[in-house]
């Protein structure tokens, strides 16, 4: 039996091989026959390009197959139909599509091909991001600028809106050296009254309203900032102050690809205020007949309070990610961590992002889904406000600490004076955000043309702020150790339905936008608790129970505003036709609906349209050889702001107060009393732009560039105007009355004065100019003659303004004391409003308008070199025509304060019995006009012909090289946004200067 199990187990085997034999003879017959392609593609410059997509068309059956290069540039296309006629396309972004035609595709032949591919030859064959969609720059009639990641600002970046600053002609970004603070984003000037409500909306990778702060610089591949309302309206109530798209980097096509990029650099103070020495303010108090408090006064002590607390930081940041398209399927996974010290100590930010993406097709590419996720956790580490000021003005006279360990301290002067080293020592500062933003979206091609996407976004804000102010803190003095914890939750859910349709009948292109958005926000989801009377301070905020409150005490609790849900609701349309790339025709239009408003305003429309007239197509043109591209554009549109806003901002609100109580039924029990008006009426502020620009290129495309002519006009500002209380449970109400214009012009030029094999150069300058105004601030209800702001304080100034927001002038306008010189005894002297002159401080009555923050020029020049594995670039940016408060240097000007407060080094060109040299005025005005060389890089660039490594980069940047200013205080770059712009007051993180050595690898 056995015997016969082997016999046929044996002949089953020997048949088996022997089908085998044969189906692969059949196989190589029926390979060396079927015809094949393949070949190699290369840029200009003779460099292989991986990733290029290669379609072969069988022109007769209509069948395409497509392969894509490798990253030598080599492709292959196997099983060709045998006796059909090819045409071979080759497509890669950032260069011209190339077809081949006439192929024939015969049994055993394999057809070879040698291609180069040439770079995109037409400023407008960019590719930019707009609203639900991509178009060519050559169908764009809207005002947008695109920037790329290598045109992106390098250095030590801890916010991605960073990138831009000074690269795009109109936007205004303003950043400190403080890690930890994001500065002010700017749009065409500023066109509302409410701080927070100045900045863009940003959508990254279609997701409106993510949070810019999950993203590492190093994912981000383009932004698209889109200025006008004819762009921006398609995102409806909140694009007023522009739109800021977001691509992330994806996969190529082609093998996966590891990539790793870091840097580590150092930074230290670009600039300080020179304030005294001990012995020099000894030696400036002995010449004037005076001398310190003996408890002032430590034998020897010359403590400088600056060079004490601040250090030279160090900085460094690692990305890892890994990415891969098989053309199906593509992925992309990044880590990114970033380390950044601050100048001061106990100052920094520490940020982890984790993001994935997967994008895979189905059903022969008509169906694309898409899932991603990123989760980014940042921690900071803080200084109190404090220290900004003592370290200037604490005398340098004592020392840091006395010989028993305590830090000098004299808790019985005022005004703030307390030892700037103890206030970081004794203050722990720290908080953690964790922010995850998921998205799912389906794509679907239902037939030719038609498309239809449905995103679905989740994103959750975990904010968690800690307090402890130590035993020995001078800010919570006989508290005995101080604790505070808040924490607090916002999320935002986000749906998108879309319909896109796109067709071409001969010359004619048409496309069509309809959707639905459906958006609710829930914020301020959390609790606040404190308490103090610590018995160590071992476990500073970590152990709350620990504290033992007094019988009786008060907590001052820093309360977390009311939990609130926003929701809104969007329907939206928008049609694009062009003929023969000729004439462009768009108009769009959004209804928003949002519970933030009133019943009568719950729903708002707003339109765009705007036109394109491509001059380079037309045959008049045909003989003007230098001019490539010419395109004219116009447009007008309708856009909203409803930043800034809770779901209580329109409701009657009532609270209770602790201070009015009544007795009922044997209880006192707590009042409860209206603190808020409704109004039913309150809208959205309204923001009508008109646009009209030119696109161009010249000479080859050596020279392109850009220029816009815009009006904004911003309506239905809201703000809290006085009503009576004969009518209105309380003295204010929030409402719609105001007006703001701004108009401007902006250029854009970008040249490549050589681009040949070897050496490349190229070159980008813009510039902006932007006039803005405050055209009404009533109505026909509500009346408000002006608004006087920042109230900055000091000696006897706490009730004066220092700015002023009034019909005529822009946001930012100085209304200050008008500065007369000094009288025979040295003493500052100031005019009146009758125009005589008096040594006694002003009043506000005195004061004047007397400039204004807004710059009149924004620009940036950058400059790029190339020599073969070389590169060089240079960024130099500036403001011209702004003027600064420079209330830190008046602060510190008082000669006669020298025996209680430190004093700058110009003090000592004033009089020692000036007792007015202090008081702020049109003195302490300064030009803010600067040039700064921003940012310095030099690399090279190895070209390894290794299998592991691909290429290797190393580079060493420097940045805020130097400065040009006549800005007497610590830099003149001040924060321009909300109602205070252009004010230096004793809250300047010091600039810095960095250096840093990086290197990327791709593997």
């Amino acid at each position: 039996m056995l015997k016969n199990y082997k016999s046929c187990f044996k002949t089953s085997l020997k048949t088996a091989m022997l089908l085998l034999a044969c189906l692969v003879s059949f196989a190589t017959a029926r390979a060396q026959t079927a015809p094949s392609a393949t070949g190699i593609v290369k840029d200009s410059t003779g460099l292989a390009l991986p990733g290029v997509t290669v379609n072969a068309q069988n022109t007769s059956s209509g069948k395409t197959i497509s392969a894509v290069t490798d990253k030598d540039g080599i492709f292959n296309i196997n099983n060709l139909e045998n006796g059909g006629n090819y045409s071979f396309t080759f497509t890669y972004v950032g260069y011209l599509s190339k077809t081949l035609t006439g192929y024939a595709a015969t049994a055993g032949n394999k057809i070879s091909l040698a291609v180069v591919l040439k770079e995109g030859a037409t400023a407008l064959s960019q590719v930019v991001v707009t609203g639900y969609g991509r178009s060519s720059k050559a169908e764009v009639t809207g005002a947008i600028t695109s920037v790329q990641a290598e045109d992106f600002n390098r250095g030590v970046i801890s916010s991605p809106a960073q990138l831009l600053q000074g690269k795009v002609p109109g936007l205004n970004v303003t950043r400190s050296g403080n890690p930890n603070e994001t500065g002010a984003i700017i749009l065409r000037g500023p066109s509302t009254l409410r701080s927070g409500a100045q900045e863009p909306f940003y959508v990254i990778d279609g997701v409106p309203g993510a949070s810019i702060a999950l993203l590492a610089p190093e994912d981000i591949m383009t932004m698209d900032i889109l200025k006008d309302a004819s762009s921006t309206a398609i995102y409806g109530s909140r694009a007023a102050n522009g739109v800021i798209m977001v691509t992330t980097r994806k996969a190529k096509p082609g093998e996966p690809r590891l990539s790793y990029s870091a840097y580590a650099g150092f930074e230290k103070v670009s600039n300080q205020i020179e304030v005294l020495t001990g012995d020099e303010l000894r030696k400036y108090l002995a010449d004037n007949n005076r001398s310190l408090n003996p408890v002032d006064n430590n034998e020897g002590a010359n403590t400088n309070w600056q060079k004490e607390l601040t250090r030279s930081a160090f900085s460094h940041n690692h990305n890892l990610s890994l990415s891969g398209n098989t053309g199906k399927t593509a992925y992309n996974v990044s880590m990114n961590y970033l380390k950044n010290q601050g100048i001061i100590k106990d100052s920094e930010l520490e940020r982890f992002i984790l993001r994935a993406n997967i994008d895979q097709k189905y059903f022969n590419d008509r169906l694309r889904l898409n899932v991603s996720a990123v989760n980014s956790i940042t921690s900071t580490s803080d200084i109190p406000d404090e220290v900004y000021q003592n370290m200037l003005t604490y005398l340098p006279t004592v020392n840091v600490k006395q010989p028993d360990g305590s830090y000098t301290e004299n808790f019985t002067r005022t005004r703030g004076y307390l030892n700037p080293v103890s206030l970081v020592d004794n203050s722990v500062l720290d908080g953690k955000v964790k922010t995850f933003l998921g998205n799912a979206m389906a794509e679907a091609k239902l037939f030719d043309g038609l498309r239809y996407t449905l995103s679905v976004s989740y994103q959750d804000e975990q904010n968690n702020n800690n307090a402890y102010y130590k035993r020995a803190s001078g800010l919570a003095q006989g508290y005995n150790g101080y604790a505070l914890r808040n924490s607090y939750t916002n999320n935002k859910k986000v749906l998108e339905s879309f319909f896109n349709y796109d067709k071409t009948f001969g010359d004619h292109d048409v496309k069509l936008l309809a959707g639905y958005s459906w958006q609710e926000d829930r914020n301020n989801d959390g609790f606040s608790t404190s308490n103090r009377n610590f018995i160590t301070d071992a476990l500073t905020y970590n152990n709350l129970s620990l504290g033992n409150a007094p019988a009786g005490s008060t907590i001052a609790y820093d309360q977390v505003a009311p939990i609130s849900t926003l929701r809104l609701i969007s329907f939206y349309g928008r049609a694009q036709y062009n003929y023969k790339y000729k004439y462009m025709l768009q108009a769009s239009l959004r209804r928003d609906g949002s519970s933030a408003f009133g019943v009568n305003n719950r729903w708002g429309y707003f339109p765009a349209v705007s036109a394109g007239w491509n001059m380079s197509k037309e045959s008049f043109m045909e003989n003007v050889k230098f001019v490539n591209d010419l395109k004219l554009r116009a447009g007008y549109g309708s856009s909203g702001n409803s930043l800034g806003f809770d779901a209580f901002t329109r409701l009657l609100l009532y609270q209770t107060s602790t201070t009015s109580r009544f007795y009922y039924n044997g209880n006192f029990i707590n009042a409860v009393g209206p603190v808020q008006n409704p109004n039913p009426d309150l809208k959205w502020e309204r923001t009508d732009m008109t646009n009209i620009g030119i696109d161009f290129g010249l000479f080859n495309n050596i020279l392109t560039g850009s220029v816009d002519i815009y009006e904004k006009r911003t309506s239905d500002l809201i703000w809290n105007y006085n009503v009576s209380t004969t009518q209105y449970f309380v003295n204010t109400l929030t409402a719609n009355a105001g007006k703001i214009s701004n108009k401007g012009i902006e250029v854009m030029l970008s040249a490549k004065p050589f681009n040949g094999k070897d050496f490349k150069w190229t070159t980008t300058l813009n510039f902006s100019h932007n006039r803005n105004e405050v055209v009404s601030l009533s109505n026909d209800v509500f009346t408000l003659p002006y608004l006087q702001t920042a109230y900055l304080g000091g000696k006897g100034q706490s009730a004066n303004p220092s700015q002023i927001v009034q019909e005529g002038y822009p946001i930012g306008t100085f209304l200050l004391a008008r500065y007369a010189g000094k009288d025979a005894n040295g003493v500052s002297q100031f005019f009146k409003a009758d125009g005589s002159i008096s040594n006694q401080p002003p009043v506000v009555a005195d004061f004047s308008i007397v400039g204004n923050a807004q710059p009149k020029l924004l620009y940036g020049w950058n400059n790029s070199f190339s020599y073969k594995s070389f590169d060089f670039s240079f960024f130099l940016r500036g403001v011209y025509g702004n003027k600064v408060l420079n209330a830190t240097l008046a602060n510190l000007n008082s000669p006669s304060d020298a025996s209680n407060v430190n004093i700058p080094r110009f003090t000592l060109g004033e009089s020692p019995n000036d007792n007015n040299a202090y008081i702020l005025s049109d003195r302490y005005l300064e030009s803010g006009s600067y040039l700064r060389l921003d940012n310095a890089t030099l690399g090279y660039t190895f070209k390894l012909k290794t299998r592991s490594i691909n290429s290797l980069r190393f580079y060493a940047t420097g940045n805020n090289l130097f400065i040009i200013t006549d800005y007497r205080g610590i830099d003149p770059e001040s924060n321009m946004g909300g109602l205070n712009p252009g004010v230096d007051n004793n809250n300047f993180y010091p600039k810095t200067r960095s250096f840093l050595l990086g290197m990327t690898v791709n593997f």
